[in-house]
């Protein structure tokens, strides 16, 4: 069986960023994968932890942590319960987070390449990653965005600016989560440096596109985006998957779900080439 440790290092406005990773001793660990969630997600939903141990029990050692603005607490890791840091996210700060994250690995893992797995929103941020940061050795996106003021509409911003904040609904918890203007400020004052479709041109490694063509939240249009930036990605659709591949929170199988284990199935291989 891997083991699960827990670490804990300090991210963006001096925020704790709650980790852990799964590694399996018994065997010869040929990289390191950082997995990096999406919006209104953290380490723990859903299937996190099968996925981890599939990719560990296969000589990836697999790092999952909860980006230090996701308004998970220690005390409820299980939930986006910190409103006022969910709030108060900028794209920057999560950067910020993701490079404090690679430099604590670079140090406990220092024989091992990192490759990085993101999810949705976590994908915008691996491809930007991946772009600039040469310690990234292969990129791996999963139902990534190609923008990210695709997470909201358009006509809201004028509002939003005005209010200081707008609302988004958590689809399992229907609680209405708040987000501060400084989230779309930060947007507008680094676009450059937020570009993801800019970025995706700039990637030189091996990148690996999965999307399912059932995903109503990022329709399978944007990788298809995204490999056009990139003619070296590789594009693959799993058909009738949704945006989760199938997962769902809390996760109480034993086994992931079929859509899941096909990704998790076409990214071991892509590793192993």
């Amino acid at each position: 069986m891997p083991l699960k440790e827990q670490f804990t290092i300090t991210g963006a406005d001096g925020k704790i960023i709650f980790g852990d990773y799964t590694i399996d001793d018994r065997i010869e660990n040929k990289g390191l994968i950082i997995f990096i969630h999406g919006f209104k997600g953290f380490k723990d939903w859903g299937a996190h932890h099968l996925v981890a141990s599939f990719f560990a029990e296969n000589g990836y050692p697999y790092l999952k942590f909860n980006l230090s603005h996701s308004g998970v607490t220690a005390e409820k890791p299980a939930d986006v319960t910190d409103m006022e840091a969910f709030a108060s996210n900028t794209f920057s700060k999560e950067l910020f987070d993701i490079d404090a994250v690679l430099n604590y690995a670079a140090q406990k893992f220092n024989a091992l390449q990192m490759i990085l797995i993101g999810h949705s929103r976590g994908g915008g941020l691996a491809i930007l990653k991946a772009a600039a940061d040469s310690r990234i050795s292969k990129l791996i996106t999963w139902s990534s965005i190609s923008d990210f003021s695709s997470l909201w509409k358009k006509e809201q911003e004028a509002e939003w600016m005005e209010m200081g904040k707008i609302y988004v609904e958590n689809a399992r918890t229907k609680e209405k989560m708040p987000l501060n203007s400084t989230l779309l400020e930060d947007l507008d004052q680094n676009r450059e440096k937020l570009d993801i479709l800019n970025a995706a041109e700039q990637v030189n490694v091996p990148w690996l596109i999965l999307h399912g063509d059932d995903d109503v939240n990022v329709d399978f249009s944007v990788a298809q985006q995204l490999a056009q930036k990139q003619l070296k990605a590789k594009i693959q659709k799993i058909e009738g998957a949704n945006h989760v591949y199938g997962a769902s929170h809390p996760y109480t199988s034993a086994s992931l779900p079929a859509h899941l284990q096909q990704v998790c199935g076409k990214t071991l291989a892509f590793l192993n080439e």
